[in-house]
């Protein structure tokens, strides 16, 4: 869990599972490496960004970098992250 301008979110493992998930014709599962290191960085950028949000400014502040506001905006459409 991890908060962003006052919300926690969470990371939903068996919506990752199910987003890069391949099933092939004879019922094997493969993963979808594109999908999971896109994820997979995606990830690394959220959870490793060093600086706070302004609480009051939010997702507007000029201080939050592109990647971060992408990576997040992606992750939370897809269903990956979710509010709790």
């Amino acid at each position: 869990m991890f908060k962003v301008i006052n919300e926690n979110y969470y990371v939903d493992l068996d919506k990752i599972e199910d987003y890069t998930s391949l099933k092939s014709v004879s019922g094997e599962t493969q993963v979808h490496f594109v999908k999971y290191e896109t994820i997979k960085l995606m990830l690394e950028i959220i959870l490793s960004e060093p600086e706070e949000i302004d609480e009051q400014v939010g997702f507007k502040s000029t201080n939050v970098p592109i990647p971060f506001k992408l990576a997040f905006n992606t992750l939370l459409m897809k269903g990956i992250i979710n509010k709790l």
